[in-house]
């Protein structure tokens, strides 16, 4: 079995309290058959995880100009590692596997170019989506750029299907490369709460295998949230193009017919002085029937997810360039047409010392270190980004950014002994995430003294009215319509979020006004399932508290025809287990096998401090989080909506819940309980009805399955497909 360093020894003089833990079976299974380098053959390239942490540190030292710059930040990254700096998965499967993978990306994270309103565009899109999926990058889309079903179409002399039945097409598309290529493709739709298809694209995953290779996220924004606060009508509507308004009978004066708002995209609109669009009403509903429909699927089915997309906007660093309307499959990184973003995670965990004692505290020093070397080396990533499309590579270079983000949160809490949401927690949890926001923009300080800025830093940008209008302290500092600003000054001193930075350290953010940084966005947090199973020995996910200390996971296996139930344990009870009392078990009976009561998991956890957890971050993340709020299946509905105004209020940008419902789905993380209270039905050929617990084992078809399994397998329609 591999071992790892739970604690790295190096370069610390505290003694290091926890042991050489094994990697479970799952973490090493997970690690052979996703990041470990093999030839085409099968044969192992990589012999151990050191190797892969080796290769990986490589090929990002090798970006370095001299010799000897590579020679020393080839150390430098594998200490790095060895800490716990984990590139995500494209970085640490791809990155010097060149000779083996030639056509394969280190970029987690892109979204498509705007889909413009024309079969010619939205079939050119699917193409370039199959591209970049086929290169292993997620992908997100805009979808709401579309007419609504109905909209006659004059060029086809015909009316249009609507944005869901081309959304059909990138989903068998997607279905099709992620078959062919091994990998399982993951793609976002986007929607805008404003667009007439609205209700079609809430109710659109009701249906049995339909958009199964999409998550679904509507794009909320600020004036339907006080719409449905003020208990207002809302008005469901679409821009108006200038052919329209020619022949048509329409007053873009009349409130009834025509509403002003931003909109993504001003290609045969109309607009006014200020970068509003006119939208032409299709609907008009209360904003609170809307509400409750959006909340109801959202707790029957889990989606559509929740970005509160003004806000997103308005944080954004690069608000003077970009107009932001989709993220990539997780929601971590909101990002412009054709943006892309490469991804990183730190195993807070690493850093833990004397766990489970009074003494248990966090290694603030070795942190920051680590922090400021994984930066260059995710800075590095860019020269070998290896993505598909030309524009998607003009955005990286331009701009720069990437996600670095961490791992392990919930269970190094357990480790120090906190309760996951307690007040000592939140004061952690901001610490933490403001010492990588700092350490991070003092490297970007740093790199762009030594190596330049990122390019859209030194360009100049001709002031509008829309500009002065979403930062009107502009017009107080003297600036005017047509004035020329460098992108670095907009970016410093403009930008909400390093105006935030500037609170911790003015003369950083004035250092970056005048250099400009090296890149545009420093930070994510990434839900990081599979690095936290594998590198980090199931570390709870990103910013997540453990799911359970003893659970299954629904693997996906190449050759099998359902998913496979595997059986995992929290890092946490791991090391417990070896250093406190190595007969601990969750839900034990045993006095002393019992855990201490600071051992949570997500179901111990109220939906309001999952919350407030992601608020504590958010304030120092300047893209995004991933992070789902469980909740427990007969949580009262009219308080799982105030879920939801509480996330809006507490400034996030997104929110995303979970609430097991087995009639409607399964999860890839499964407590064994919940499996074994559901019963699932299967209808056999002459007409029989056989019912089966969701932990039961069934023979079907040559091979073992579990009853949940199989029964998602077939109800979803992807049952011998993988």
């Amino acid at each position: 079995m591999s071992t790892v360093d739970v604690l790295a020894m190096k370069d610390t003089p505290a003694k290091p309290a926890l042991a050489r833990l094994p990697l479970q079976e799952t973490s090493v299974d997970i690690w052979d058959k996703k990041y470990r380098l093999k030839t085409k053959e099968g044969q192992n390239v990589d012999e151990t995880v050191i190797d892969t942490f080796k290769r990986v540190a490589r090929a990002l030292a090798d970006v370095e100009t001299t010799e000897e710059n590579r020679k020393h930040w080839y150390g430098e990254f594998l200490w790095a590692l060895e800490q716990g700096a984990i590139p995500a998965g494209r970085i640490t499967s791809n990155a010097g596997a060149l000779a083996h993978k030639p056509a394969t990306s280190t970029i987690n994270c892109t979204v498509s170019g705007t889909i413009v309103d024309s079969m010619d565009d939205i079939l050119g899109k699917v193409h370039e989506a199959g591209l970049t999926l086929k290169a292993g990058c997620g992908i997100g889309y805009d979808f709401s750029t579309l007419r609504p079903r109905g909209a006659y179409v004059s060029g086809a002399g015909a009316y249009t299907s609507g944005p869901l039945s081309f959304m059909d097409i990138f989903d068998k598309m997607c279905f099709t490369v992620s078959s062919a290529g091994g990998r399982r493709g993951a793609q976002m739709g986007t929607f805008d709460v404003r667009h007439p298809d609205v209700l079609e694209f809430i109710k659109a995953k009701r249906e049995d295998a339909r958009l199964r290779q999409f998550n679904l996220s509507l794009l909320i924004t600020e004036d339907f949230i006080q719409a449905v606060k003020a208990d207002e009508p809302w008005q469901l509507a679409f821009p108006i193009r200038q052919k329209e308004l020619d022949d048509g009978d329409i007053q873009l004066d009349d409130p009834d017919q025509i509403v002003w708002r931003d909109w993504p995209s001003h290609v045969d609109v109309v607009d006014n002085d200020e970068g509003l669009v006119a939208c032409r009403i299709y609907k008009t509903m209360p904003a609170r029937r809307l509400w409750d429909l959006i909340m109801a699927s959202t707790y029957d089915f889990a989606e559509p997810g929740f970005i509160l997309i003004d806000k997103v906007n308005e944080m954004n660093n690069n608000w003077f360039d970009e107009s932001i309307r989709a993220t990539n499959p997780c929601g971590e990184q909101p990002l412009p047409p054709y943006g892309a973003c490469l991804l990183g995670s730190i195993n807070l965990t690493r850093f833990v010392l004397d766990p489970f004692t009074d003494k248990a505290r966090f290694d603030w020093e070795r942190f920051g270190r680590t922090v400021e070397i994984f930066t260059r080396m995710l800075d590095n990533v860019v020269e070998i980004n290896g993505l598909p499309l030309e524009q998607q590579r003009r955005e990286i270079h331009r701009k720069r950014r990437h996600g670095m983000g961490y791992l392990g949160l919930g269970s190094s809490m357990t480790l120090m002994g906190m309760k996951y949401g307690s007040t000592e927690s939140l004061e952690f949890t901001d610490k933490v995430t403001r010492e990588l926001a700092v350490t991070g923009w003092r490297a970007a300080l740093d790199l762009s003294k030594e190596k330049g800025p990122a390019p859209i830093m030194d360009e100049l940008f001709s002031v509008t009215g829309e500009m002065l209008r979403k930062r009107p302290e502009m017009k107080d500092d003297g600036y005017s319509v047509g004035d020329q600003v460098a992108g670095r000054v907009l970016h410093a001193r403009y930008s909400r979020y390093m105006q935030r930075i500037a609170e911790v350290d003015p003369q950083l953010v004035e250092g970056l006004a005048e250099h400009g940084a090296r890149f545009t966005h420093h930070s994510s947090i990434a839900p990081t399932g599979t690095i936290s199973l594998s590198l980090a020995n199931n570390a709870s996910n990103g910013i997540e508290p453990s799911f359970a200390h003893h659970y299954a996971r629904n693997v996906i296996r190449e050759g099998r025809k359902s998913k496979e139930k595997v059986d995992v344990f929290s890092f946490e009870l791991l090391a417990y287990q070896a250093l406190v009392n190595d007969k601990a078990m969750p839900y034990s009976d045993d006095p002393d096998a019992q855990l201490p009561e600071y051992f949570m998991s997500a179901d111990d956890i109220t939906p309001k401090d999952h919350v407030s957890v992601q608020a504590a971050s958010q304030r120092w993340i300047d893209s995004s989080i991933s992070k789902t709020a469980n909740v427990p299946t007969e949580f009262p509905f009219d308080d799982f909506k105030d879920i939801y105004m509480y996330a809006y209020d507490q400034g996030l940008k997104g929110c995303t819940t979970f609430r097991f419902n087995p009639e409607n789905f399964q999860g890839v993380l499964v407590k064994e309980d919940d499996l074994e209270n559901t019963n699932y039905e299967f209808t056999l050929e002459d007409g029989s009805v056989i019912t089966a617990k969701g932990n039961e084992q069934i023979e079907y078809d040559g091979e073992m399955h579990t009853a949940a399994n199989l029964y998602d397998a077939l109800k979803e329609g992807y049952y011998g497909k993988f």
